[in-house]
């Protein structure tokens, strides 16, 4: 199926056979993250931009089809097919990346959430994923999340831009202007209220070409929940313990030490 893996400190990753078989252009906007960032939100908002707000592309074009995942076989194939301007996504680090992403001007868009909010939405995501061994329990899936090295570092790249993930809530219009003019992109109001009205939560979840409902059985166990759940920040709250929440932060403080950044969920 083109989905060979490797361990890097202690990590699941891809094969690198794309790093020398692709290369990156000015038109590529690529959304990096690691699991359940947000990857699939920001996919469906750069895709309304692209299409100027109109949700035709995103209601009739499965979405891994529409933004490839360029580290699987499949998807290096249909990124190489994909006639630009490409969005193109990773689940890397950055010392993985194709080599020619470093000498091109492609648009990196990095998308940050609160870790213990990953922690949950992971643990459910490897619940249904066939590729993930179903976890014991959340307290299980805790301490393996804890004890690995989740945090990859890498070089700083140029024409990168961060987003957090509470800030698409919170300010959504605002976050899909912002990400326009990061792009050079230029949205009408009407366009910009378009994109809006398509990628919400509840917009997403209905639509079956977003909502992964469409993925083969074989990949995904649909009996076992859903790809979309809630869409919200601070759901860890309603999962984790007083004793799991202090365990998370101290771990997470020696992870972040010398980093030299605040978060909102700080």
């Amino acid at each position: 199926e083109g989905y060979l893996f490797f361990l890097l400190s202690n990590l699941l990753f891809p094969s690198c056979e794309y790093k020398d078989r692709f290369v990156f252009l000015y038109l590529h906007v690529c959304p990096l993250t690691l699991s359940s960032l947000g990857t699939n939100w920001m996919l469906e908002i750069l895709s309304l931009i692209r299409s100027d707000g109109d949700p035709g592309w995103v209601c009739s074009v499965l979405n891994w089809d529409r933004v490839p995942w360029v580290e699987y076989g499949p998807g290096l194939e249909a990124a190489r097919k994909y006639p630009p301007p490409r969005l193109l996504c990773f689940h890397l680090p950055v010392q993985l990346f194709p080599k020619s992403l470093q000498r091109s001007k492609a648009k990196i868009i990095y998308t940050l959430r609160c870790p213990k909010d990953v922690v949950v939405s992971l643990y459910h995501f490897s619940r249904i994923v066939r590729l993930f061994k179903d976890p014991d329990s959340l307290d299980c899936f805790l301490e393996d999340f804890l004890s690995g090295n989740e945090p990859c570092g890498g070089r700083e790249l140029r024409h990168r831009w961060t987003i957090k993930f509470g800030c698409l809530p919170q300010d959504l219009q605002g976050s899909v202007r912002r990400i326009c003019h990061f792009l050079g992109k230029e949205l009408s109001e009407e366009q910009v209220a378009a994109v809006v009205e398509n990628v919400s939560f509840q917009s997403m979840k209905g639509n079956k070409i977003s909502n992964f409902s469409q993925m083969s059985d074989k990949y995904m166990d649909h009996q076992k929940g859903e790809f979309l759940r809630k869409g919200i920040c601070g759901d860890w709250r309603n999962h984790l313990s007083e004793a799991q929440s202090q365990r998370f932060d101290t771990v997470f403080r020696e992870w972040m030490q010398g980093l030299g950044m605040t978060f909102p969920w700080d």
